[in-house]
């Protein structure tokens, strides 16, 4: 439950407020490249007011990582917002960037914990991300008791909680017995069949009762209601297989005595998390070329709202009651928020400007390691076109670097200048072998 407002915190929340909608006023920006000074001024001026938070906070001893009150939700805002813009000017590896990747790991487990369609090898990747961001903030720099410690406080509290949910998942896989991993494995399976057979609109009633089937014969494993060991001894994890196995049963039946899986209340919200997946779906194929990572703000406030809806991890309708077609709001919902983890994943540590020169250095590279692939011989004149493709490139860099429209060195010269390498290093294999070949 959100908690009272003092007046100090009042002071901090205008400011707060103001500092948004600057960054709101930036993000709206199409026709420009954001730049560096104008992110920075005001993340310097974001890092002012967390410091005077939490210096309130301590004086009122609110300074629990459960203690929240319409000041944190604002504050999350401005951090995810900060984040992308991080992430657009290419600075993947300063602490502002890990925010917004924290918040998604964070919704992406509680989903997780919530649908319970997951393995221990579903959660390795989100571990290795935690571990590669928790280096990045633990790395990071900033003057002992000076206002950059208060942010970097803030984002490890993110880092705690998502760390605590993950520690939860382990620990729920690792106290069912070795016996039951295996059904229970069977059992995810069957229940990600049933969550893609509810999407659909139309689906054979056979394929159900092929499901329910398999259910059958899992369920007359059983003994007493309970599975047992080889040995006869009841193995640990009853609850949650036995659980899973009777959520299966129960969203068989709710398949089966419906062709239409989602009730009408929930529709409208099940047609919004479609064409969001469906927008992040395109975005997944096509952003090294069209986005911005400031884009996926709106749909990251999108999802929070529909999130917001539920109460006790439920969609309820007008009347208080719980609709047909949780397993299905829930799927999407969790598709939405991964796929949304996995464009802020891929983001390359490149600055806006130098976006197009990566691009084409990448599809070069690409075009250049399929010739290599298919084998020649090869002479000067087939090689030329992508001699001069990478020559213009080239010829962009002034005294070695690449610059922007103003004359400043974006983040990214790195990455830029190792595909540049790469490029020349595969152009003269070529150029040697096709030598080779005419010896």
């Amino acid at each position: 439950m959100p908690q009272h407002i003092t007046l100090e915190e009042q002071r901090v929340l205008e400011n707060l407020v103001s500092i948004r909608h600057r960054l709101s006023r930036l993000k709206k920006d199409q026709k420009s490249y954001y730049r560096e000074e104008d992110i920075v001024t005001l993340y310097d001026e974001l890092c002012q007011q967390v410091a005077r938070l939490r210096e309130v906070r301590e004086i009122e001893h609110h300074e629990s990582d459960q203690y929240k009150n319409r000041v944190d939700d604002v504050l999350d805002d401005i951090y995810q917002l900060f984040s992308l813009f991080y992430l657009a000017l290419g600075k993947n590896r300063e602490v502002p960037a890990t925010y917004v990747q924290l918040v998604t790991i964070k919704q992406n487990l509680e989903l997780l914990n919530e649908i319970d369609v997951f393995k221990l090898d579903d959660l390795i990747p989100y571990k290795k991300r935690l571990e590669s961001l928790e280096k990045i903030i633990n790395n990071s720099e900033v003057e002992e008791g000076g206002f950059q410690q208060a942010q970097l406080s803030y984002i490890s509290k993110r880092l705690r909680q998502c760390k605590r949910k993950l520690d939860e998942l382990y620990r729920s896989v690792e106290e069912i017995s070795p016996e039951l991993i295996p059904i229970r494995r069977q059992l995810i399976e069957i229940r990600k069949k049933l969550v893609i057979l509810s999407t659909q609109k139309h689906f054979d009633a056979a394929q159900i009762r092929d499901i329910q089937s398999q259910l059958r014969e899992l369920d007359n494993q059983r003994d007493d209601g309970k599975f047992l060991a080889a040995d006869g001894t009841i193995p640990a994890g009853q609850a949650q297989v036995v659980g899973l196995l009777e959520q299966c049963f129960d969203e068989v039946h709710e398949l089966l005595a419906s062709s239409d899986s989602i009730a009408e209340s929930l529709k409208p919200i099940a047609d919004r998390l479609i064409d969001i997946k469906q927008s992040l779906e395109k975005l997944v194929l096509t952003h090294r070329w069209t986005m911005r990572e400031t884009d996926l703000w709106s749909y990251q406030v999108q999802l929070d709202e529909i999130d917001k809806m539920r109460k006790d991890g439920k969609f309820y309708d007008a009347d208080g009651n719980v609709p047909a077609g949780q397993m299905v709001i829930h799927f999407l919902l969790h598709r939405c928020y991964h796929l949304i983890y996995v464009l802020l994943s891929s983001s390359e540590p490149v600055a806006e400007p130098l976006v197009p020169i990566h691009n084409q250095l990448r599809t070069l590279r690409q075009c250049l390691l399929a010739v290599k692939k298919y084998g020649g011989p090869f002479s000067p004149r087939d090689l030329y076109p992508y001699q001069m493709k990478l020559s213009s490139i080239d010829n962009l860099r002034i005294h070695g670097k690449f610059l922007d429209d103003e004359g400043n060195t974006p983040e990214g010269q790195g990455v830029i200048h190792s595909l540049l390498n790469e490029c020349y290093d595969i152009i003269y294999e070529l150029m040697a072998s096709s030598d080779q070949d005419k010896k």
